[in-house]
């Protein structure tokens, strides 16, 4: 697929490629220069500290803590393997 630089030195993935990658607006690319060719390679995601807070359950009006919306879903089985070894 051919694309153009712009004046200011940008360039266009093809959206196919972007899909076909799941690279979203905000990822970061590596940029190099391997046998004359301009290589880009997608960086892992830098994993950025979760801020935990205190909410108060809608179910149960207890207090719990949130982690956010893309936190994962423990099951039981989950916690109690993770409590298992806990003083």
């Amino acid at each position: 697929m051919r694309t153009e630089v712009s004046k200011e030195g940008q360039i266009v993935i093809p959206i196919s490629l972007r899909r076909r990658l799941g690279i979203k607006p905000g990822d970061r690319l590596e940029a190099d220069i391997k046998n004359g060719d301009i290589v880009l390679s997608l960086r892992p995601e830098e994993k950025k500290p979760r801020k935990a807070r205190i909410i108060k359950d809608p179910v149960t009006g207890l207090p719990v803590i949130d982690v956010g919306e893309d936190a994962p879903v423990l099951t039981s089985d989950m916690v109690r393997e993770m409590l298992a070894d806990f003083p």
